[in-house]
């Protein structure tokens, strides 16, 4: 909301600073983000009067213009503006000026002719192009006709004006307009606060509803209003509404749609005006849209309406988005000669989702959203109502046409003044608090017991509960005066729950193993959604996705890293290992919510170690990402874990992907991305492990218990089995576990073989077995005999030859 600090002044009178008005605001009520004046930097830019313009010698696009700017004689300025004509007031920047952008204008020739200045478009001094008026916009612009030669133009355009730009925040709507603003302001500094408001109109209903009958539902719109001008010219506004628009940002089009706008800024009420002669029929509903319908708004784009959009209809179809925007069909343009004017409240959840719904994100949809002042939307119509036909020379068809109108009452909240002064911590007297609710324009009146009962007015409804009446206080009576206490009683020392133990620790132990942490958007597209899934749920899409991007809550860890990864390389880092710890989103049909579940992923492509003078180079390859998880899995203490070959992902290789198990608890996955899914990414081979971290968690772990070195020494023996290619090497070892005796302390693979000298559909795995005695030395004859013990065993189990 930009506030003009001289549109402020028709309210309330301030000799303050405007840099120190607005660090007052921030501190008080809500945030600015600038403050400015347009003519800041600008110099030597005055009014001039074209007296001759005629064709440049050598130019078929410039003109000679003999302009006057109050000086002995006239200037010749070279223009080459499509729209310059003699005869009309403009804007000249005279030799030596400064324009925007601190240009500074010379005497010159172009193409042999010289130029003593520079005529100006608005652009160029300056204006947001969002802000010229569209006749304008391709050109220069012309000033009234009351303007004096000579004079700076600052003041006739509303440059010397100082502009506050305020951040509203959703709580304080009441000062999304100039009305609302002056309030606060009056309050801030305890000033008196005076307020225009229009003259008595006749009422007269049988006359208006010649013209217009609206109806309504008060559950969408719990007061619709309507007046008619009649006779009326459209023609641009006068010098002083257009500088009230575009200093606050808007674009001035006509005196019709500018009188709109400028009765928004002011009350803070939305209006919208119909050309009463595009109306069909008389009759104005105020209703929901029916299955079909469509809409072509003022943008010019056609919108498939829903049932739960409000719409207002004449006898032939909907004719606006109520509270969001109007329709083509029935706008008011240059020949509109009676206007229907609408003034409302409109059910405010139902103007949220149509403006997200069709993205019309205007300036009435959002007051209409936050909350508008309900007991001055019968003023802000009249007030328009006489204007319009001011500035249009037409007249005020007598009545008002009423659809619903609610009642708005004061609400009434009360609180005790120890109850204020104990949430405080300060020691305000009574008087100190009534005065300060006094000059909110609040009506309060004071028990004998200390009780305040205080009246709050419409226009302030973002109160309705003691602990507002507290804020207020507190805002008025300064932040920066509450007493600073320091926190009474027995302090604790604070610590991690476990689980924040066990997410902690997973984040260390994977950067410890070279992994970075990455964090990914929760929300993703539907295809990626659905990939690499550890349980079977159903989707949870957004009722109002921002992109087509980012519909569906995520299901799983992988599909972002991927992302992150697909980034990464293409900007040529091609070694990247990353991580996400976060949580997943599964739902059970039937279920409007999903559930949310903890998961640790990881993903690695390129070259985990690069070739250096003391070591080779190291690829990622499935081995290394299964040594990072086994080493994770371990340090967390999860007790007895096991790979198996996985089955069920259509995004994984499938012959290089495995199942993280815990006895019978499935954990997770790893392995490589099937070649597939890594074209869809622009990704070369990478490598990838999800985990259910809730599980991890909840799961018994095994406590790490510090053994003292073995004074024996170890004994070993080597063997290589033949066995076939779908024996697991995993099964062997468990099962050499389980069948060895007490002295066996290791079993490890320590080399793979097919080819020359082993059978087809055979392969050779060669174990390393260790055996120790805490207590005392082994002798060979107890380990060859345990030894040969098992291999007989093996040989029978799986069928295996030892070579």
């Amino acid at each position: 909301m930009k506030v003009s600090t001289k549109w402020l002044s028709d309210y309330i009178t301030l000799e303050i600073a405007p840099q120190e008005l607005a660090e007052k605001i921030e501190r008080t009520a809500v945030e600015v983000d600038e403050v400015t004046r347009m003519s800041t930097g600008l110099k030597k830019i005055v009014v001039g009067f074209t007296k001759e313009v005629t064709q440049h010698p050598e130019s078929d696009h410039l003109h000679l213009c003999q302009v006057d700017v109050g000086e002995a004689e006239p200037l010749q300025i070279i223009c080459g503006a499509p729209n310059i004509t003699a005869g009309k007031k403009v804007i000249v920047a005279l030799p030596n000026s400064r324009i925007a952008g601190n240009v500074k204008i010379k005497r010159g020739k172009l193409r042999g002719e010289l130029s003593e200045g520079m005529i100006c478009s608005l652009q160029e001094i300056g204006f947001a192009e969002g802000v010229v008026p569209k006749e304008f916009a391709e050109g220069i612009y012309f000033l009234p006709d009351d303007a004096h030669v000579g004079e700076p133009v600052f003041d006739y355009l509303g440059m010397n004006e100082d502009v506050i730009d305020l951040d509203v925040t959703p709580n304080r709507a009441d000062m999304l307009s100039m009305r609302g603003t002056a309030y606060e302001l009056a309050a801030i500094y305890n000033k008196k606060l005076t307020l225009h408001h229009p003259a008595p109109m006749t009422e007269n209903p049988a006359e208006v509803s010649a013209y217009i009958k609206p109806t309504a539902a008060p559950e969408l719109a719990s007061t619709y209003l309507m007046r008619v001008i009649k006779d009326v010219t459209v023609k641009p506004s006068p010098q002083w509404l257009q500088t009230r628009l575009w200093n606050a940002g808007i674009r001035p089009t006509n005196n019709l749609v500018d009188v709109t706008n400028y009765i928004l800024l002011d009350y803070g009420q939305p209006l919208h005006a119909f050309d009463q002669d595009k109306l069909v029929g008389k009759n104005i509903q105020v209703r929901l849209a029916k299955p079909g319908e469509k809409l072509i708004t003022l943008d010019e784009q056609e919108r498939e309406l829903r049932t739960t959009d409000i719409v207002i209809a004449d006898e032939a179809g909907p004719v606006a988005l109520a509270g969001t925007m109007g329709g083509l069909r029935t706008a008011v343009g240059p020949n509109t000669t009676t206007v229907v004017l609408e003034s409302a409240v409109f059910d405010s959840s139902a103007i949220r989702k149509t403006a997200r719904r069709h993205n019309l994100h205007s300036e009435a949809s959002m007051r209409f959203e936050r909350g508008i002042n309900r007991a001055t939307v019968a003023e802000a119509l009249d007030a328009a109502a006489q204007l319009i036909a001011q500035l249009g020379d037409g007249t005020v068809v007598g009545g008002r046409a009423v659809a619903t109108k609610e009642e708005v009452n004061s609400v009434s909240v009360a609180i005790s003044l120890k109850k204020i002064n104990d949430v405080l911590g300060t020691k305000l007297s009574m008087e100190t608090v009534k005065d300060i609710f006094t000059r909110l324009d609040f009506t309060v009146s004071v028990s004998a017991a200390g009780q305040f009962e205080v009246q709050i007015p419409p226009h302030r409804w973002d109160i309705s509960i003691p602990a507002d009446l507290i804020e207020e206080v507190a805002r008025i009576y300064g932040y920066d005066n509450l007493p600073a206490t320091l926190p009474k009683g027995e302090l604790t020392p604070g610590h991690y729950t476990y689980k924040q133990s066990v997410l902690r620790a997973a984040r260390r132990l994977l950067e410890e193993a070279g992994l970075t942490q990455a964090i990914s958007y929760g929300l993703t597209t539907h295809e990626k959604a659905a990939q690499f899934m550890m349980e079977a749920s159903e989707e949870t899409k957004l009722a109002f996705p921002m992109s087509s991007d980012r519909t569906t809550v995520r299901m799983n860890l992988i599909s972002g890293l991927l992302d992150d990864i697909a980034y990464n390389t293409a900007r040529k880092v091609n070694n990247v290992a990353l991580y996400e710890q976060g949580r997943v989103f599964y739902r059970s049909a039937g279920n409007v919510r999903p559930r949310e579940v903890e998961h640790l992923a990881g993903a690695m492509t390129g070259l985990f170690r690069n070739d250096t003078w003391y070591g080779a180079k190291q690829p990622v390859d499935f081995y290394l990402l299964k040594g990072i998880v086994e080493h994770l899995l371990n340090s967390l203490g999860v007790k007895d874990v096991q790979f198996k070959t996985a089955t069920g992902h259509e995004e994984m290789h499938p012959g290089r992907t495995a199942d993280i198990y815990a006895a019978d608890k499935f954990l997770g996955f790893l392995g490589e991305v099937h070649p597939n899914i890594c074209k869809e990414y622009a990704l070369k081979a990478t490598y990838v492990f999800e985990l259910d971290l809730q599980q991890i968690i909840e799961l018994p772990k095994k406590q790490a218990v510090y053994t003292p070195v073995s004074r024996y020494p170890e004994i070993t023996r080597d063997v290589a089995l033949a066995v076939d290619q779908e024996v697991e090497n995993a099964a062997i070892v468990d099962f050499i576990n389980a069948k060895s005796g007490k002295y066996l302390v290791n079993v490890e693979l320590f080399d793979v073989y097919e080819g020359a000298h082993i059978a087809p559909g055979k392969k050779s795995l060669a174990y390393k077995l260790t055996y120790q005695d805490e207590n005392t030395t082994l002798s060979d004859e107890v380990v060859t005999a345990d030894f040969e013990k098992v291999m007989t065993k093996v040989k029978s189990e799986f069928n295996a030859e030892i070579r």
